[in-house]
């Protein structure tokens, strides 16, 4: 099924808000973005559907951008936190469908949280924990976090595991995992039976716990 085009309103044009911003454009979506800083703006100007340079803490020239009828708004200026409390506050009161912010502290959390913000995101905590995962153990080629206490893992079939089978593995007995499938190259093999026998560079897709991913990750 394809995807519907959505619009979106991102409020603050620093590195985290000006690339989510580019990416939503290149995937065909309408894009405002505004910020209070010309240069920002007029540096995002022809990239974007619209820019403007607005002060987010302005609740009469919100209105005006037209911030209520967006999709989604994603408030992306963390490090300012009065701004950005009461930009959260403007775009609910405007009636923004949907709202993202990016927070920089715990006590940031709380407050958008109370505030009603839809989704609260902590960027560079994020990706410092996916990149701490991947140093960890050089095995683990990427995972993505599910939002509900499980993740799921991609990792490198190491060469001592050649020809065991997906079964012997014990996944579900000894660590409460989950075995999604296997990528072989652009292949996909399926695992469902435990019968699919692994290879050298093999990727396999397991669904779990991160203690119990941690646990598996550095038992192999």
């Amino acid at each position: 099924m394809a995807h519907q085009h959505k619009s979106f309103a991102i409020i603050g044009l620093g590195t985290f808000g000006s690339t989510v911003a580019a990416e939503l454009v290149r995937f065909g979506n309408h894009v405002l973005g505004i910020d209070l800083d010309e240069k920002r703006v007029s540096h995002l100007a022809n990239s974007l559907s619209e820019a403007l340079i607005v002060d987010g803490r302005d609740e009469h020239a919100l209105r005006e951008a037209g911030i209520g009828h967006y999709d989604v708004v994603l408030i992306a200026m963390g490090e300012d936190l009065e701004a950005s409390i009461l930009c959260t506050m403007n775009a609910r009161m405007l009636g923004a469908k949907t709202v993202w912010v990016k927070a920089s502290s715990r006590t940031h959390h709380r407050i958008l949280n109370k505030l009603g913000a839809d989704r609260i995101v902590h960027p560079e905590e994020e990706i410092g924990q996916h990149i701490a995962q991947m140093l960890h153990n050089p095995l683990v080629r990427d995972y993505v976090s599910l939002g509900n206490g499980f993740h799921i893992v991609n990792m490198t079939v190491p060469n001592h595991l050649d020809g065991v089978t997906v079964a012997s593995l014990k996944l579900t007995e000894k660590f409460e995992l989950r075995c999604l499938g296997l990528m072989r190259g652009s292949e996909f093999v399926s695992c469902n039976d435990g019968k699919a026998q692994l290879h050298p560079d093999d990727k396999l897709l397991l669904l779990g716990r991160r203690t119990s991913l941690r646990k598996f990750s550095d038992s192999v």
